[in-house]
């Protein structure tokens, strides 16, 4: 069966020795547990060569493919790119294996992800190759000359956040080995699309823009000079600018498209003032252009999305991505509005050979029409969501909060949330809020959900489905100025929950505000805690078209904590730079800004220790101010001083902007930080810092939680990731790791009833004991696991070498009289380093002739106490641990003895099935070697009773009945019922009645 998604592993540590700084963490491995909603996709792209087969790029999920007209999309780029920003895709037009892309998005959001360079692929998105530019910042376009796929040429935008002289157009003839920049203008002035005449791919449209993105503004345009369009006729060699029929005064960011059935037509929309902007026609290739249309919706937000292209066959069909896609059929002069299944449009393509074939995407994914956009494929197959931050609630199995951008905030299962949920089915709800959260469950109730919604607070009822609004000014603060502000609220305005009274909530503007009842009354506790410079207090989006949507509201709070270990002891921090701390519930305060960290930056999140009070840690992002340097800093003097945690040689590299930090609560000094660019671990409180990425795809971490032993993380671009079992962590071997093997400590494990594993997505793991182990070097054999009870009882035997089955006891080599369960499993690894297994709680199972399901897929155990006991050559070594009850089951009155109640009859109703099984096999044996026909014959009759007839619908005999039993026992935790028992003692006595017959012949 073809998977949904493809995830790439990503090995990214080398052993070179026995210590953690070069340890191989890989037997730690994330899982994705979506969701499966598609996230922003800035580019699309197909091929008429392979009709089915499309490219996606994400904003910050990758590349992504299809073979099948968009039903299931599989990602190509992880493992090879270093920044999951894509900018533009091209596929050769004489083949299709050939394919270019630009990184770094076109759209600058103030939470875009910068490009790293071009990549190419000669084998159809398999493997790749980076070619250069890795300066060039967001590239608008990508193109390939059509009778040559080595000639490429790259519109580059350059540095979204500060002046880079790398903007510019540049061109390679020999496919990446060598660029040239053969236009640029200025060091803030780059380019954000360019086209080729198909007919004389020597004549080159280009358009300038000046755009940068600063935390309080948006700067989208300039003087003619600064921006426009450009047309070389000689390949790059010499450019014109194009101005007959243009605006003259302020020109922002513009696209163009060429006609490929008539050369002389070039389209351009342009953000210019008032009625300038829109859409321009030039019929005589560029020397003269004429205004078509001003109509809004084609320009009404052009930093962000500016798109237009033509049908391949017909010059007057024209389609515009904007926050509509809007549709042309008279060469622009009138528009219609087209349905697609988002809003937010960035891309179209359509296929040359039918238009009607076509794709298109917007901030909820990529989909594919077959009729010209009548109907669209599902953009559920798409786990590329941004979610902006990450919560937890108390369930069990615990369920995961986040807001998805330009969608809903969410809450998705950890695990498979009950012992029958179909897999491949996405669990997912609606919390209330919006887009921007954060979503936080109430601790002790997870039926009531805090939310922020751009400022507005509300609390969120599952039961009823009402999302009550409590805004704190109850004004709506869009389109201001931000100094007019009473109330000046980030659109990712943080809500904290009281680590001491879940009742109390808190908020952030540019005041702390508090509340105890749910927002129906509000407090503020603090005066302003930011910087507020007069200067940065601006209305956003200049020269040209203004946008304020509270994303540049500057000076405001971005992160609230409470200390675990004291009431009252809060810190702040502004997406202005500024750290704040009270000590007694917000009466004083007092700025602790660390003197050293270079003002202005975002403070992405504050961790109080657990451990000490005083101590804290913060992580400031500062990339939008062109700073992408990572500055996490501690402090054990309740701020007083700071130590800068994160230089450029302790581990996080220098352009791995950080983004959040959290502390360990079982382990002081362990430490876990996310970064643009992927996770960190330290296990000596911010000396050193290791790479834990493993299988994790490229992409930035916004939110970290650690929950009952699991590493829950959000992303922005991939959605939530969990790495389950992060115990060994915590042990102060794994420091230690040297020439002897260790057997790591499991943690204690809930025994949920979870369905089996299948490659559907969401992949739900099957409940498991993670044992994890070291081993200083390869083992071929001599490796094994045993699992005891508390008295030292062997319930079952791991062999990593199937031959070791062998070397023990003619009883172990036959499977059948054994009273102990010995297999042998090969995900029992064997190599040098940190290895995991995940044991599935079960005990021996019932025979079977089939030996490579005898004795397997028993029971669960019970709850109770084990010892895994780990040997390896002559050495062996014991660790304890705990398997609890589901507490799910005790609300329903079910205990541990009703459970161990259970397995005891459980295991009467196997050894009965095992006892009729090798009952059957015998007399199947015996019937092959028995001559007398009459003798056969009552043989036959014998196997019968207990073997059902070949065909539909048989009727069922004493075999499958016994098995049937042993289902009904055994599918749920629960006491045995009177029929069970009583059916038990029939079945019994009529395997006893069949033996007896056996016996006489």
């Amino acid at each position: 069966m073809k998977k949904l998604f493809l995830f790439t592993t990503i090995l990214v540590f080398t052993l070179v020795n026995y210590s953690t700084s070069a340890q191989d963490f890989s037997a730690f491995q994330y899982r994705t547990i979506g969701p499966s909603r598609g996230g922003r996709v800035t580019t699309v792209t197909g091929t008429p060569l392979l009709p089915g087969t499309f490219y996606l790029g994400a904003s910050g999920g990758g590349v992504w493919k299809t073979d099948d007209y968009g039903t299931t999309w599989n990602n190509v780029s992880d493992g090879f790119f270093d920044t999951p920003s894509i900018g533009a895709i091209e596929i050769a037009h004489n083949d299709p294996n050939i394919v270019y892309v630009g990184t770094g998005s076109d759209g600058l959001r103030s939470n875009i992800i910068s490009g790293k360079g071009v990549y190419k692929s000669i084998d159809g998105g398999k493997t790749w190759q980076h070619i250069g530019l890795e300066n060039a910042g967001q590239i608008g376009a990508v193109e390939i000359d059509p009778t040559d796929h080595n000639i490429v040429w790259v519109a580059a935008i350059g540095n979204a956040f500060k002046p880079n002289e790398e903007r510019g157009i540049y061109k390679t003839t020999d496919g990446g080995v060598s660029w040239k920049k053969v236009l640029h203008i200025s060091d803030k002035t780059g380019f954000a699309d360019l086209e080729l005449l198909p007919s004389n791919p020597n004549i080159v449209y280009a358009a300038a823009w000046k755009a940068q993105r600063t935390p309080w503004t948006i700067i989208s345009g300039g003087e003619n000079h600064e921006g426009g369009i450009y047309k070389s006729v000689n390949g790059g060699k010499d450019w014109e600018k194009l101005k007959n029929g243009l605006p003259e005064g302020l020109i922002g960011k513009i696209d163009l498209a060429v006609s490929p059935t008539d050369s002389s037509i070039l389209y351009a929309v342009i953000e210019a003032p008032g009625k300038e902007g829109g859409v321009y026609k030039s019929v005589d290739q560029g020397k003269t252009f004429k205004q078509t249309s001003s109509n809004i919706g084609l320009v009404n937000r052009p930093f962000y999305y500016t798109n237009i292209e033509l049908d391949p066959t017909n010059p007057d069909i024209v389609y515009s991505n904007a926050n509509p896609l809007l549709k042309s059929v008279d060469g622009g002069k009138t528009w219609k509005r087209m349905s697609v299944p988002h809003g937010d449009n960035h891309d179209i393509w359509l296929n040359p050979d039918n238009p009607d074939l076509l794709i298109q995407c917007n901030d909820g994914g990529a989909n594919v029409s077959h009729n010209g956009g009548k109907t669209w494929s599902t953009q559920f197959n798409q786990p590329t969501a941004e979610i902006y931050q990450v919560a937890v609630d108390d369930q069990y199995p615990y369920w995961v909060y986040g807001a998805q951008q330009d969608n809903t905030t969410i809450a998705i299962p950890s695990s498979s949330p009950s012992a029958n949920s179909p897999q491949g089915t996405q669990v997912m709800i609606a919390t209330g809020g919006c887009e921007t959260g954060p979503t936080i469950p109430k601790p002790g109730n997870h039926n009531i959900v805090y939310n922020n919604c751009k400022g507005r607070f509300s609390v969120f009822d599952k039961r009823t489905g009402t999302d009550r609004e409590y805004s704190i000014g109850a004004s709506n603060i869009y389109g201001h100025n931000p100094k007019d502000l009473k109330y000046r609220f980030q659109r990712v305005a943080p809500i904290h929950v009281s680590p001491h009274d879940p009742d109390v909530v808190y908020m952030g503007s540019q005041y702390l505000h508090k509340t105890r009842n749910g927002g129906q009354i509000w407090e503020t506790i603090s005066p302003d805690l930011t910087a507020f410079e007069a200067d940065k207090q601006v209305i956003s989006g200049s020269p040209i078209t203004r946008d304020i949507t509270g994303e540049e509201y500057y000076s405001t709070l971005y992160a609230i904590r409470e200390s675990k270990l004291v009431e009252g002891l809060i810190w702040t921090g502004s997406n202005d730079g500024i750290i704040s701390v009270t000590k007694d519930g917000g009466q004083t305060w007092t700025d602790v800004t660390p003197k050293k960290l270079p003002k202005g930056g975002r403070v992405e999140s504050i961790e109080p220790s657990q451990f000490d009070p005083g101590k804290a840690y913060i992580a400031v992002d500062r990339h939008l101010l062109g700073d992408m340097t990572p500055y996490i800093y501690k402090t054990e003097d309740y701020g007083k001083s700071w130590e800068l945690i994160s230089t450029d040689s302790n581990g996080i590299p220098s352009d791995h902007t950080a983004r959040v930090l959290r502390e360990d609560p079982k382990k002081e000094g362990l430490l876990y930080a996310g970064t643009e660019f992927g996770m960190f671990i330290s296990f000596d409180d911010g000396k050193t810092w290791k790479s834990f990425q493993q299988n994790l795809p490229v992409t930035p971490i916004t939110d970290i939680v650690i929950n009952r032993g699991d590493l829950v993380l959000s992303t922005m671009g991939r959605g939530f990731w969990i790495l389950d079992n992060i115990t060994s962590l915590r042990d102060t071997k794994i420091t230690d790791l040297s020439t002897e093997p260790v057997l790591f400590k499991p943690d204690n494990t809930i025994r949920y009833r979870s369905p089996w594993r299948s490659n559907a997505f969401p992949n739900y793991p099957t409940t498991s004991v993670s044992i994890d182990y070291y081993l200083p070097k390869d083992f071929k054999q001599g490796v094994t696991l045993e699992i005891l009870d508390e008295n030292n009882t062997p319930i079952v035997t791991i062999v990593s070498d199937s031959t070791l089955l062998k070397s023990t006891s003619e009883e172990v080599e036959d499977m059948g009289l054994s009273m102990v369960f010995r297999y042998a499993d090969n995900k029992l690894e064997t190599k040098k380093g940190i290895n995991r297994f995940e044991w599935d709680l079960r005990q021996k199972g019932a025979w079977s002739s089939n030996k490579r399901r005898s004795l397997k897929n028993g029971p669960m155990v019970a709850p109770g106490s084990y010892i895994a006991k780990l040997t390896v050559g002559d050495k062996s070594m014991k660790q304890s641990f705990d398997i609890l009850i589901d507490p799910r089951l005790k609300e329903e009155g079910v205990t541990t003895a009703t459970i161990i109640e259970q397995l005891s009859f459980q295991n009467k109703v196997i050894d009965l099935l095992s006892d009729a099984r090798r009952t059957q096999a015998d007399l199947e044996k015996k019937i092959k070697k028995t001559t007398g026909s009459e003798k056969k014959t009552k043989l036959e009759n014998i196997l019968k009773l207990l073997k059902n007839e070949d065909g539909a619908y048989p009727q069922q005999m004493l075999v499958a009945q016994i098995s049937y039993l042993s289902n009904i026992v055994g599918r749920a935790d629960k006491a045995p019922g009177n029929e069970e028992l009583e059916r038990y003692k029939e079945l019994q006595d009529q395997l006893e009645d069949i033996k007896k017959k056996i016996s006489l012949l």
